[in-house]
């Protein structure tokens, strides 16, 4: 079968909601090549397999957020609110739906989250990186910035100096 879907276009369903990563039930049942009914009847048939650690539903501010984030609705008129699947949630939905596809495409989605863990941990390092360079920077330009303010400070009044050519009357 090969890869039916890429990591690409998975890394754009997962979202961080409540600080974990996760992927909404009707992205996941579109991936799954199922309704998204039929990928929450499993679910709730084998509603054990997903604690809270695995599978969430999110609030009516959650939604709306996530709604505000797109610009449009994307869920048309969904009357129940959406669930959500932390990767742990994702790789038990392969053996709930057990299919060839649900296979197929569970490994396409781990292989997505860890790509989407590696760009996280890619980040960190160039932020750290980049605040070590500030500091070694604002160091050597220590200098440059006194100068700056000193330029920028009144002179004081002993300072003054008459601007111009001055004519003695002694010759």
């Amino acid at each position: 079968m090969g890869n039916l879907i890429s990591t690409e276009l998975i890394a754009t369903k997962i979202f961080v909601i409540r600080g974990k990563k996760v992927m909404l039930d009707n992205d996941l049942a579109v991936l799954y090549g199922v309704k998204t009914g039929r990928l929450n009847e499993q679910v709730k048939r084998n509603i054990k397999r997903f604690p809270e650690d695995f599978m969430f539903q999110l609030t009516k501010e959650e939604v709306l957020n996530l709604k505000s984030h797109f610009a449009t609705s994307s869920w048309g008129g969904v009357r129940k609110l959406p669930r959500v699947f932390t990767q742990e949630g994702v790789a038990m939905l392969s053996s709930v739906l057990n299919s060839e596809r649900a296979i197929m495409v569970n490994i396409q989605i781990m292989r997505a989250f860890a790509q989407f863990r590696r760009l996280l941990l890619t980040h960190k390092d160039l932020r750290r990186k980049i605040e070590e360079m500030e500091k070694k920077y604002d160091a050597q330009f220590k200098v440059v910035f006194d100068t700056f303010k000193k330029l920028l400070e009144p002179p004081s009044p002993q300072e003054k100096r008459i601007i111009g050519f001055r004519v003695d009357d002694d010759s």
